[in-house]
């Protein structure tokens, strides 16, 4: 007789997460998501170890939600075996909050039973919130609370430790860092807490190995082909001696390629124990009959395996598996001495202007409004006092000037400042405002602050772009705004000083979009002040893209496959950096600035070859830069400065090259050639 299967959904928050998720992660979060398995009459749940409950009767009240994930024609007898086997494997000490978890093991039950699984709105949920700048900021810290005991210590599972000082920055980045410490807490403790008569957990003496999923059923382990590009299964059973040898190399290996490969559908690290729920199963279903036994599967089709607890063929088996699933990228092997040289650190804006004459300015336009600004006497002494004080604390020459940190309610009061005068005074007398946020900007707990801010209410950075975008669309005089574009500009350009901000910067969930309008129209402004302004945004923008490439290339053997890519996006961008340097003809150090954005941008793109290099030829993008090197190019004489003139050569030779497609060789394998690209090996 079938059997309904029902998931309890619980909110560990206890609603907080939906109020406060936008403020303190910049997206929205509806709830942490607890889950336990209602079945036979009983609810099963994974905290310290495995518990079972009446429906409803768990420390954790009443569900949230009930949801039926389907019907069961397992008997009761089979699923207590199965259960039996699982507190093998689900035990309090491997708990982690984010990677092997509650909702693992309901995935799990909810796969023996069903054949299915459970909500993806619940199973993303780690990456929702780890994809956010305070989320990842905030990773050491969850991993911290989730270690597994020393061998000789207590055991203590899931021990809440103190917040490391590496991640204390992050909560405090928050506009409430006590709530954010507190919610944090809170949640943690939700989700171990279980009955008193728990067993003491086993002994461990490492960390979770958190980048190896557990597959207990086949559709666990199907799941996990599906949701990666690359998947290496390791086949292992509890008496197996070489398995336990090689098992350490596993998890090792598991940790540096999945951090490596931080792509959409990356590498996973499947660990089945033959021995374990319907792992034999699994096993059977690819003829695994020794373990240890290692599977290699791309695409969800099995490419190669490998027998036996052989260290260096593990590790080059990997390694080959990533080359295969990310090839190394063509601009890999394209050296660009002249590019080489250009630092990738970001143009800053830092001069300090006289505070005193800045604020003055300021009062006297909230005196002279053209309508009564509310609270105008609270205004003046939040801009000359407080705001103004802490700048020179700052930024004082003075040796003997007090230091003053900023607070989240400092920053609230300041924002709400700021909100009020947007809303009141023309960009015309606006400017000074923006070049006091646009010194601050460079104090890190500011920015980081700004880093988790979200929406127009309460993000002054945004406030201020739609501002500036709202001006450009405007019928005033160029001249009246052009210094409210130009401070906004060199603001934006120094939220790159800032690596947590800078990423919000750039992500599509941030200020990306934004940003990127307010670029590309002030990139082609008559004024050259603002053009020299927005050439440097645009130098930042491309350049911390292209630090990150870097890395990943490093650490992916020349793979580059990015986690927020946009095609679209790039070829906007792209397109409106190759059109700004057609237009420059009278500034040296503008062209450099857009030249080099073009190379960083173009350079080890992921979408070079399927969507840039197309866009380059029809675009006469290499006609365009070498026009630069020739009389009335830039200047009479076309671009002099010889590093510049060698940047502009050697991106034309090298990056905006015709590509071709050559179906001769390898029995009909296309293979990517470079016309006019000596340097390239392909």
């Amino acid at each position: 007789m079938l059997k309904l299967v029902q998931l309890y959904v619980y909110d560990l928050s206890n609603g907080l997460a939906r109020q406060l998720s936008l403020q303190l992660t910049g997206k929205q979060i509806d709830g942490i998501w607890h889950t336990s398995v209602v079945v036979f009459g009983r609810e099963i749940f994974y905290g310290q170890g495995i518990s079972i409950t009446h429906p409803g009767q768990s420390h954790h009240g009443n569900p949230l939600r009930m949801v039926d994930v389907g019907q069961t024609d397992i008997d009761e007898e089979t699923f207590e075996e199965y259960l039996t086997e699982m507190r093998q494997h689900y035990t309090a000490d491997k708990y982690h909050l984010l990677d092997f978890n509650c909702n693992s093991f309901t995935n799990d039950v909810v796969g023996f039973l069903t054949g299915g699984s459970i909500p993806d709105w619940i199973k993303d949920l780690p990456s929702d919130f780890l994809s956010t700048p305070f989320g990842a900021a905030l990773r050491p810290t969850i991993d911290n609370m989730f270690r597994r005991p020393i061998p000789g210590a207590v055991s203590t599972p899931a021990t809440i430790q103190p917040t490391p000082q590496s991640a204390r920055a992050a909560i405090n980045a928050s506009p409430d860092p006590a709530l954010a410490s507190t919610l944090l807490q809170s949640v943690a403790s939700q989700a171990t807490l279980g009955p008193s008569s728990m067993a003491p957990p086993s002994q461990s003496t490492s960390t979770v190995a958190a980048p190896v999923h557990i597959c207990t059923n086949p559709t666990s382990f199907h799941n996990t082909l599906k949701t990666h590009r690359a998947v290496v299964a390791f086949f292992t059973s509890a008496t197996c001696g070489p398995c336990r040898m090689i098992e350490p190399l596993f998890d090792q290996l598991a940790h540096e390629k999945t951090e490596a490969a931080k792509l959409a559908g990356g590498i996973a690290f499947a660990k089945i124990d033959m021995g374990v729920g319907m792992g034999g199963m699994v096993g059977s279903e690819y003829g695994v009959r020794v373990t240890p036994t290692f599977i290699f599967f791309l695409d969800g089709i099995k490419k190669h395996e490998m027998k036996g607890a052989n260290r260096a063929e593990l590790t080059s088996q990997v390694n080959m598996l990533l080359f295969e699933a990310y090839p190394p990228h063509p601009h890999s092997k394209v050296t660009i001495p002249a590019l080489e040289k250009v630092s990738t650190n970001p143009i800053l804006f830092t001069q300090v202007p006289k505070l005193d004459i800045v604020t003055t300015k300021l009062c006297s336009f909230v005196d002279s409004a053209s309508r009564p600004i509310p609270n105008s006497q609270t205004i003046k002494h939040t801009l000359s006092s407080e705001f103004a004080g802490y700048l020179r604390g700052q930024f004082s020459s003075n040796g003997k000037a007090v230091r003053s940190s900023a607070t989240p309610q400092m920053l609230t009061k300041w924002t709400e400042t700021t909100k009020t005068l947007v809303g009141h005074l023309p960009p015309s007398q606006l400017f000074p405002l923006v070049d006091m946020w646009r010194l601050a900007i460079l104090d890190n707990v500011v920015s980081s602050w700004c880093a988790t801010a979200a929406g127009n209410m309460t993000d002054p950075i945004q406030i201020l772009i739609v501002k500036a975008l709202s001006t450009l669309r405007s019928s005033e005089a160029p001249s009246t705004m052009r210094n409210y574009i130009l401070t906004t500009l060199r603001l934006l350009s120094n939220t790159f000083s800032d690596l947590t901000l800078a990423h919000h910067v750039l992500s599509p969930s941030g200020k990306r979009s934004s940003v990127t309008s307010l670029v590309i129209t002030t990139l082609l402004h008559e004024d050259a002040s603002v053009r020299t302004a927005a050439s440097s945004l645009a130098f930042n923008m491309a350049a911390a893209i292209q630090k990150v490439r870097i890395e990943q290339m490093r650490a992916m053997n020349g793979s580059v496959s990015g986690l927020d890519e946009d095609g679209e996006w790039e070829i906007e961008l792209v397109s409106a950096v190759l059109e700004a340097i057609r237009n420059e003809v009278q500034n040296e150090d503008i062209v450099h600035r857009l030249t080099a954005s073009l190379a960083f941008l173009l350079r080890l793109s992921p979408v070079y070859e399927s969507q840039l290099a197309p866009l380059l030829e029809v675009l006469q993008a290499k006609e365009t830069l070498q026009s630069k090197l020739e009389k009335g190019g830039c200047g009479e004489q076309g671009v002099q400065n010889n590093d510049i003139r060698s940047l502009i050569a050697q991106v034309a030779e090298s990056l905006l090259v015709h590509m071709a497609w050559d179906n001769t060789r390898g029995g009909g394998i296309q293979h990517k050639t470079y016309r006019d690209c000596e340097q390239c090996t392909l």
